[in-house]
This record gives C-alpha cells, sequence and structure tokens, in this order.
C-alpha cells in the first residue's frame, strides 16, 4: 500500500519570507536580496524554518511571485528546488474571487481535498470561513497567519509539525 501524501504546505512570499513593515531602527535579522531590480529583505531563519518544514510537508509557492519565487529563493533561501507554484486569476476588482479572497480559487484547483496548511500575512474572514468550511467536508485545513515585520517564526514552525504529524 502506497503511504499517505504529506499534507501540502502553501508559503506565502512577503510578510512571511520577505519582510516588510519594521521600524528602520529596529531591523530584524536577515539580508537585502534584488529581486527584478526590487529590494527584498529576506528573513534570516525563513530558509531553515522552511528546510524542516519540508520534511513533513509537501511545499507549493502560494504568492503573487508565482513562477518568479523558483527564480529568486532556492537559491537566496537554500532551499531544494524548484517548488511548484499556484498561478492567479489576474481580474480586477473586489469580486475576483467568488469566495471572498484572490488566492482561494487557485488553492482548491491545485489542492481538491488534501490536506493543507497555508502560511500567510493576509489571512481574513472569508480565509477563516474557507478553512472552516473546508474543515466540516472533512480536508484537513491549518491558516498560520504571520505579522509582515516578524515572518515565519519558531513557534510557527513547531505548531505546522506538530500539526502534520497529527494527520
Amino acid at each position: 500500500m502506497a503511504a499517505p501524501a504529506k499534507p501540502l504546505l502553501l508559503v506565502d512570499v512577503d510578510g512571511v519570507i520577505s519582510l516588510f513593515g519594521f521600524p528602520a531602527h529596529a531591523r530584524p535579522a536577515g539580508r537585502f536580496e534584488m529581486v527584478d531590480g526590487i529590494a527584498h529583505f529576506l528573513s534570516a531563519t525563513a530558509g531553515e524554518h522552511l528546510r524542516r518544514l519540508s520534511s513533513a510537508f509537501e511545499p507549493v509557492w502560494c504568492t503573487g511571485w508565482e513562477e518568479k519565487a523558483n527564480e529568486y529563493l532556492p537559491h537566496a533561501l537554500g532551499l531544494d528546488g524548484p517548488w511548484p507554484h499556484l498561478s492567479f486569476e489576474r481580474a480586477a476588482g473586489p469580486g475576483r474571487s467568488v469566495q471572498g479572497h484572490w488566492k482561494l480559487d487557485a488553492i482548491d484547483a491545485y489542492a481538491g481535498a488534501r490536506a493543507l496548511a497555508w502560511i500567510d500575512d493576509a489571512h481574513g474572514a472569508p480565509c477563516e470561513a474557507w478553512a472552516t468550511a473546508r474543515e466540516a467536508a472533512g480536508a484537513a485545513t491549518l491558516l498560520v497567519t504571520t505579522e509582515p515585520a516578524i515572518g515565519l517564526t519558531e513557534d510557527d514552525v513547531k505548531r505546522l509539525l506538530g500539526w502534520a504529524e497529527a494527520r
């Protein structure tokens, strides 16, 4: 019998790996990296955190960076890659997703009923309602919301690994 698939780990970039909103005099540990001519401040701990999570999850980029994430981040963070990435509808306006968040349609299309954890700095009420509905339908779902000035933390990693182990 085949081993069950690892849960998906959907990883946003901005506010999770690429930090922003911190005071200039209190910059967190990390470094600036140029991505298509734009400076991004990469968390010093993001690479190690993601490598650890990759042992328990199947990682997928879930970011507006789409394929650009693979062009820059595996090398910059020391990750095995490339990772699969989601592509998002680029229609303008508030009705971009019937579910209320611009990433949800692409997540549903990719993940189906697979167990997933989603790390993002911009979860809101539509994402919470979506996660609750998925759970009610039997699809294990965990939302991990980060602070954009801090990004993915050790506590987040422990929570994610514990959740994956319970699957």
